[in-house]
């Protein structure tokens, strides 16, 4: 089923995340984070013969990492979309029920390495950073487009900067004498505002929040945890991994609430009135030896909850 997976992107807590779902015969299970198909192909090598698998991705490269000759190609279906729309495509394929959901939600280190999609500031590319590249405005459409104020709250609320309000007045002022149409002019741009020292780190968070910006990554991942939680069936788990705080916050706030606002909602007894029961107090993380064999999950945090 996978081609290319280990130079596309190597799966994070692998072990630990499908172990989470505890797969059970003939049940329905989701990934709504294919990749490289890693996480997918643990999945399927316990699945018996009478369950199956859907797998999520809107990236058309992902989908290049789908091989349909596999001996298990009936028990797999591959959804190119976006996981918001998870309840959409379960009610197409006749699913009104799932027992496991995964989801990885961090970026493939296959996009970091693409030097043509403007995700990595290693790389001078369009400043695009779209996971779907059909639909949806670029990240330079951003820059160019977006009222100061605008800009400042993206950067401030998804990459956590305190400088964010000066990053935009210097994206305005360098955009009213040219445009910032590849990544090299951005960074040339925003460069001079931070100190050399932390520079490569503030940059960064600058790249993510245009991305998650570009993506509507926080609105797409509440709409999915919804969707999940209707979807799931007594039992059925939610194992997901995440990468930095404000994706984290919401996975938690859906596990411990039942709410991606984390709105405690409790009964006539002062019991918290919640969809799940979490399976893991203490989140999980990576040992040190797949931190030491794969850098990009030194961030990553494992959590798994089961649906009452």
């Amino acid at each position: 089923m996978v081609t290319k997976a280990e130079t596309y992107h190597v799966p994070v807590l692998l072990k630990e995340s499908v172990d989470g779902l505890r797969i059970k015969p003939g049940s329905i299970y989701v990934d709504v984070t294919f990749g490289g198909g890693g996480h997918s192909q643990e999945i399927l090598a316990r699945l018996d013969n009478n369950a199956h698998l859907y797998s999520f991705d809107q990236d058309a490269d992902a989908e290049e990492n789908f091989h349909p000759s596999t001996a298990k190609a009936q028990q797999f279906t591959f959804v190119r979309s976006n996981f918001r729309y998870l309840k959409n495509w379960m009610r197409y394929y006749g699913v009104d029920h799932i027992d496991g959901l995964l989801g990885d939600l961090g970026v493939s280190s296959h996009h970091f390495d693409d030097e043509t999609r403007g995700f990595s500031f290693r790389f001078d590319a369009p400043l695009d950073m779209r996971m779907n590249r059909r639909a949806g405005q670029t990240a330079a459409d951003i820059v160019n487009n977006y009222e100061e104020e605008q800009l400042a709250d993206v950067f401030y609320l998804y990459g956590e900067l305190k400088s964010s309000r000066r990053i935009a007045s210097e994206l305005v002022k360098t955009r009213s004498q040219k445009q910032i149409l590849t990544t090299s002019d951005f960074v040339k741009a925003v460069e001079p505002i931070f100190k050399r020292e932390r520079g490569k780190k503030e940059i960064a968070k600058l790249f993510q929040a245009l991305r998650i910006e570009v993506n509507q990554e926080m609105s797409a991942l509440k709409e999915m945890l919804v969707a999940a939680t209707e979807l799931l069936a007594p039992g059925g788990r939610l194992s997901i991994i995440t990468y930095h705080s404000l994706e984290d916050r919401i996975v938690k706030n859906m596990m411990r609430a039942g709410n991606v606002e984390g709105k405690i909602i409790k009964d006539f007894y002062g019991r918290t009135q919640s969809p799940f029961k979490l399976i893991n107090n203490k989140v999980i993380v990576p040992s040190n030896e797949e931190q030491e064999r794969n850098p990009r999950s030194r961030s990553a945090k494992l959590r798994i909850a089961e649906k009452l």
